[in-house]
């Protein structure tokens, strides 16, 4: 049967294979085999064709096909990236048939787009009013468009890019990039210079942007601020002035961390009306509720974490509010949870003490108080319970709430671990209140009170990118990190976060107060994991261990010394006076001071490399921002990044990625790249399809090889610790530090938290337990005589065996959010002596 394609004026004309195939050839243009894989994707094309296929249908069915692949070769990939990208320009700009037509057409239909995006009312006016469009449409390079990956487009394309009101798509990714450098640049005396500087960083991949940011910079409502941090108050009035601050700025994409500890607890009196509070709880579940209401940008759900003290008479409720069973109307489907937790309690769980649960009502001060004053005040508090002095109390053991926390955490992943006093400790910005709680992510650490709705502002360097090329001379170096690059990506990055507090706007005058007075931002990374894997490393190597310290070190030093340049040309930030920044403090100095509140000794390496006493000297002259550094999770833009996100290890060296955009086959294409330099690739390839990705039983590989690629839950859960203890050192905020955990003994688990807060670690985010994962199956065909054994369990990370056969289909992991040398790698940091933290074989009091 003839097949005749349906073109997008609706004319028929037959289909023509040598056209298909030509546009393949070009897709596959400097790849190995690029020949093979124009016959593979050809045949396997014809056989999804059908007689009236529509053009559209045509190029989604041949990108899908090179996709199908790429669990051959990653290299596929590219090809479905060029494929879809070719969809995309022929969209936005018209035909071309070579790389100089292309970049002509970048040139030549620029300014007309960002014109129509302004008069459709989409784009801020004073993109057409301030910018030299010549000079911004020559800095134009369609060539780094090769730098994305395929879900990287998808991601660009669909969540990112603007369209216009008749759903025409307006933007190409260079013109996107664009668009958000021209929207960063707006306040600076030459927008058209700084506009290319931060396009050449951002359209490289060397820095992104977040994705708050990312949506609306260059809009007509540029709200860019990431993370608000707000506290509701135990008053009526402000109750339901949260719910409408919730609702505006979820509309506006921010992302909420909301502290619910100063309302009263349930039973407690009303004395307006002679009755007793209904606690906390009820007014959650209404926000909750208010999140699925109003969509993130029209997008997504609304997106919030609430933080209660684990001294709250309902912290107990608070522990279920994530469980599936009970009262509908005292669950929250939607919003998250994180508990903020003291030194008080940490000591007391080393103890095996009591603790005692209290009525803020009677307690209004303990919020505001941390460290040894929280300690003596608590202990006040006690003593007057005791003597039967407070109306509501409950005394329970300190080691069996933390049990329950970790129930909890192991069941709904619910509620996050933080430390106040850890946070308030170490913060530099700490003149100007207490901090009550985290944000959505857990790595933002800023005061806020009622008349400050904090508000942080986020960019992330793509370390991957900030490698210097091996290739000298007739030899090869080994690769390395590209410092002087670093140093620049992180002091343009702080002057276009700043740049960005004078551009948003947000609904909440509170958080637009707080913003001018104290200018945060939070710098971060991604792509670690990418980078030690290139370099050769195991992520629990003392190698590792080191990079991620020197690599934040020159972050850090670089972030804080261009805000102390920006101080000298633009002004302090209006809070500075009376800082730790004021006394010539940096992050390094919080180590000890947060040590001599505690008591207890800070266990973290503490190495510089900088000369840390030049800048002390530097900043007490005053400095623009009062935060510079926090690591986010970058799930969104690390795909942009084609990067791994954060600090995090790899999820699988094959696996399903489900996002928002769909679902995506990620092949870990550093693994690759290895095996096929030695040769292996092909042959071991069904294996690892066969195992989900497990290279670890496979005999063919080397033990060099399998060191470098364990996965999340291969790993020391002291390996996650220990890098973010090192990345800490040189962070005034916190780190977004997922947990990936195999044992569900409540003894290990104990000893790992506590772990985390004995290195000084502010925060931990989402607890990934290995059996909560499922497989999803992938139609990939296995040998299924080919048996790869199956090995001992060993402890946390242990690696379950595969099955002597497998099905015909396979399993791949499933995904939601989130060249090695022969050299011996360095052993893990030991894990510390088991406390006896669990149900049974408890230790004697403060043995450790």
């Amino acid at each position: 049967m003839a097949i005749t394609v349906v073109k997008r004026n609706g004319e028929r004309e037959p289909y023509d294979a040598n056209k298909i195939n030509l546009a393949i050839e070009h897709a596959s243009a400097g790849l190995d085999e690029n020949i093979t894989w124009v016959t593979q994707i050809a045949s396997e094309l014809e056989l999804t064709l059908f007689d009236g296929i529509t053009t559209q249908q045509l190029d989604e069915a041949v990108i899908q096909v090179a996709l199908q692949n790429v669990k051959d070769d990653p290299a596929f990939d590219i090809v479905a990236a060029r494929l879809l990208l070719k969809t995309i320009y022929k969209r936005v700009l018209g035909d071309y048939t070579s790389p100089e037509q292309l970049k002509a057409l970048h040139i030549e239909h620029f300014e007309k787009n960002v014109r129509r995006g302004v008069e459709e009312g989409l784009l801020d006016t004073r993109l057409v009013q301030l910018f030299d469009f010549g000079r911004l449409a020559a800095a134009l390079e369609p060539s780094r468009d090769e730098l994305l990956k395929y879900i990287g487009v998808v991601t660009l394309n669909n969540r990112y890019g603007i369209k216009g009101r008749n759903g025409d798509a307006l933007e190409v990714p260079q013109y996107f990039w664009m668009r958000i450098a021209m929207g960063l640049s707006l306040n600076e005396q030459d927008p058209t210079a700084h506009a290319i500087a931060f396009y050449e960083k951002m359209s490289k991949l060397e820095y992104l942007a977040a994705g708050s940011t990312l949506v609306n910079a260059g809009t007509s409502y540029p709200q860019l601020a990431n993370c608000f941090v707000m506290e509701m108050q135990d008053d009526m009035e402000h109750i339901a002035k949260t719910v409408r601050d919730v609702m505006w700025l979820t509309k506006g994409t921010g992302g909420i961390g909301l502290s619910v500890t100063k309302l009263r607890a349930q039973g407690s009196p009303i004395r307006s009306n002679n009755t007793t509070s209904t606690g906390p709880i009820p007014f959650m579940h209404t926000i909750d509720s208010v999140l699925r209401a109003v969509s993130r940008g029209g997008k997504k759900f609304g997106a919030l974490c609430f933080y209660m003290e684990n001294w709250h008479l309902d912290f107990p409720e608070f522990l279920d509010l994530r469980q599936n069973s009970g009262d509908p109307y005292r669950r929250t489907r939607t919003a998250n949870t994180a508990v903020w937790i003291s030194d008080e309690f940490m000591k007391r769980v080393q103890a095996d003490d009591d603790w005692y649960l209290f009525d803020p009502l009677e307690v209004a001060d303990l919020n505001e108080l941390y460290g040894k004053e929280f300690s003596t005040r608590y202990a006040e508090y006690v003593a007057k319970a005791e003597r039967g002095e407070l109306r509501l109390h409950k005394k329970i053991k300190a080691r069996e709430q933390f049990k329950q926390i970790l129930i909890s955490l192991q069941s709904t992943s619910h509620p996050w671990l933080t430390w106040k006093d850890t946070i308030n400790n170490r913060a530099l910005n700490n003149n100007t209140g207490t901090i009550h709680l985290s944000n959505l992510c857990t790595e933002i650490t800023l005061p806020q009170d009622v008349d400050n709705v904090s508000v942080c502002n986020l960019a992330s360097i793509n370390l991957s990118q900030h490698l210097l090329d091996p290739s000298t001379g007739s030899g090869q170096a080994p690769i390395r990190i590209d410092f002087a690059k670093v140093e620049e990506s992180a002091r343009l990055a702080v002057r276009q976060l700043d740049n960005l507090i004078d551009i948003t706007l947000s609904s909440v005058p509170e958080a637009d107060f707080s913003n001018q007075q104290n200018r945060a931002v939070g710098l971060g990374v991604m792509g670690f994991t990418d980078v030690v894997e290139k370099l050769g490393f195991s992520y629990e190597s003392e190698e590792a261990y080191d990079l991620i310290d020197e690599i934040m070190e020159h972050v850090s030093y670089a972030a804080i010394d261009e805000s102390a340049n920006l101080a000298q040309e633009r002004g302090a930030y209006k809070n500075f006076e009376g800082s730790r920044w004021s006394q010539g403090l940096v992050p390094l100095d919080s180590i000890d001071l947060t040590e001599a509140d505690r008591g207890i000794e800070i266990k973290v390496n503490r190495k510089t490399r900088l000369d840390w006493d030049a800048l002390r000297a530097k900043v007490k002259g005053g400095m623009r921002n009062a935060t510079l550094m926090a690591i986010a999770p970058t799930a969104s833009i690390g795909l942009v990044a084609g990067t791994t996100p954060g600090l995090d290890p790899q999820f699988s060296q094959i696996f399903s990625r489900a996002t928002s955009n769909g679902k995506f086959l990620e092949v870990n294409r550093n693994l690759v790249t290895d095996l096929q330099r030695l040769g292996i690739w092909d042959s071991t390839r069904e294996a690892i399809l066969r195992s989900q990705g497990d290279i670890q039983n496979i005999a063919a590989i080397p033990d060099s090889i399998k060191a470098v690629y364990k996965t999340s839950f291969q790993l020391s859960p002291y390996a996650f610790l220990e890098v973010a203890a090192r990345a800490q050192k040189w962070i005034d905020q916190a780190i977004s530090r997922n947990m990936y955990l195999e044992t569900r003994d409540l003894g290990d688990m104990m000893d790992i938290y506590y772990a985390a807060w004995e290195r000084g670690v502010k925060t931990t985010y989402y607890l990934h337990m290995k059996p909560r994962h499922t497989a999803e199956q992938s139609t990939v065909r296995v040998n299924k005589s080919e048996d790869i054994g199956s090995g001992a369990k060993r402890g946390f990370g242990a690696a379950s065996g595969a099955p002597a056969t497998a099905p015909a289909v396979v399993a791949a992991p499933t995904a939601t959010q989130p060249a090695p040398g022969e050299k011996e790698l360095a052993e893990p940091s030991p894990a510390p002596a088991r406390r006896g933290f669990g149900f049974s074989g408890l230790a004697a009091k403060g043995d450790n």
